[in-house]
């Protein structure tokens, strides 16, 4: 799993028949943009965390779904910016 921020919607009209209607963002990780198909309706600004591979195509709906990357929960408070926790 991937903890990314949402930064846009993608549009994208003229699509392969298998790809339906399902919403898409473009996401960024780390410092690299990504596109996620969006599972759950999340906005620009929303931390959230993705999913990748098999399990990306089955959380969009269907092991034969072609996405790589899905968006399957909104984050409710994440601060990138915190120092990491050490367990003591």
């Amino acid at each position: 799993m991937l903890i990314c921020k949402v930064l846009k919607p993608l549009v994208s009209t003229n699509r392969i028949p298998g790809f339906e209607h399902k919403h898409l963002q473009v996401v960024l990780d780390g410092s690299s943009n990504k596109v996620a198909v969006d599972a759950v309706g999340c906005k620009p600004g929303d931390w959230v965390i993705c999913v990748g591979s098999s399990a990306a195509r089955e959380a969009a709906g269907s092991k034969s779904y072609p996405s790589d990357l899905t968006i399957v929960g909104i984050i409710d408070h994440w601060d990138p910016d915190s120092p990491k926790q050490i367990e003591v």
